[in-house]
């Protein structure tokens, strides 16, 4: 077993992480915002330097390698976003790295992966397995995994987010909504904040985390799996350490459909000036939706904001 399998992520640890991001990042803003008539709070990690939280799980990652690690490159897995908060890290850091995404992962993702230095290997979603390209490419190179969610390092990274709500509200919120594909986010949040509720938002279809939450164990995607435009948000399964953070922490969860996530991308365009992708505005869809009970401490995660522009033209001026 390795360091990495068997180290797990501590409310120390995202609290260690979120002191090295306050280093190098200011926190995205905190807005406050009326929904159904409840004031609550929206925190903009789509305002990050690459459009996505997943640079704090990028930089606490790459930060801790040792000297020898750095030699030896690492290899990721992402849809997208974490593919840009590695490649960022691995710029800043002087680290080579290899993103293994999607063949069909937005454009505008895979090109900031590539101009930000990093290789883009690509594969075909569902037929092959991410995980099993990464792990030979990481035998065949001696380099380090990086997982998306399912990496301790990561996993805190993350979860420095929920810090920095701590300190901005004063408080810890009583219920955070979360996008979620597999866990990363979900996980650090409920370490970060273990008094709040932690509510995952899933697209429609996609729920394995809502699933394995409520069976108590791995549910994996079946077979022929539904279409969704959140493309950050289609991981075939969550892996046990995630499910092991969440199991007494979190609700089974909610779950979007792609109307209710337009409409959401509409409403954080037209009333918070924010541009906001698909998978970004999952919870802020439950919580316009009126599937999740807000009140006023309730906080809702925007965790993206890397849209192909043609589409999101089409979606901000389509009919709600």
């Amino acid at each position: 077993m390795t360091e990495q399998t068997s180290r797990q992520p501590t409310h120390e640890g995202v609290v260690r992480a979120a002191a090295k991001i306050a280093e190098i990042l200011p926190p995205t803003p905190l807005l406050p915002i009326e929904i159904n008539g409840t004031q609550c709070w929206v925190k903009c990690e789509n305002l990050q330097p690459i459009g996505a939280f997943k640079i704090r799980g990028g930089w606490h990652r790459l930060s801790d390698l040792n000297e020898e690690e750095r030699a030896r490159g690492v290899v990721g897995v992402s849809s997208g976003n974490h593919a840009q908060g590695v490649a960022w890290a691995a710029k800043k850091l002087g680290i080579e790295a290899a993103l293994v995404m999607p063949h069909d992962a937005p454009l505008v993702k895979t090109d900031r992966v590539r101009a930000l230095g990093a290789e883009v290997i690509t594969y075909t979603r569902p037929i092959e397995n991410r995980d099993e390209i990464a792990t030979r490419i990481c035998k065949e190179r001696g380099a380090v995994l990086v997982h998306a969610f399912a990496d301790p390092w990561v996993i805190e990274g993350q979860g420095s987010m929920g810090i920095e709500i701590i300190d901005q509200l004063g408080h810890e919120p009583s219920l955070i909504l979360a996008c979620c594909g597999g866990g990363g986010l979900s996980g650090g949040l409920a370490l970060a904040c273990p008094s709040s509720q932690i509510v995952p938002v899933e697209p429609i279809g996609w729920d394995q985390m809502g699933q394995s939450l409520k069976a108590g164990e791995i549910v994996s995607q079946g077979p022929n799996p539904p279409k969704t435009i959140c493309d950050a948000l289609q991981p075939m399964a969550p892996k046990p350490i995630n499910l092991a953070i969440l199991r007494d922490r979190s609700a089974p969860g909610l779950t979007v459909s792609d109307d209710e996530v337009r409409a959401a991308q509409r409403f954080a365009f037209d009333r918070l000036r924010l541009v906001v992708e698909p998978g970004g505005a999952a919870a802020l869809a439950a919580a316009l939706s009126g599937k999740a009970e807000l009140n006023q401490d309730t906080v809702i995660i925007i965790t993206g904001g890397n849209v192909d522009p043609q589409k999101f033209a089409e979606t901000i001026t389509a009919q709600g």
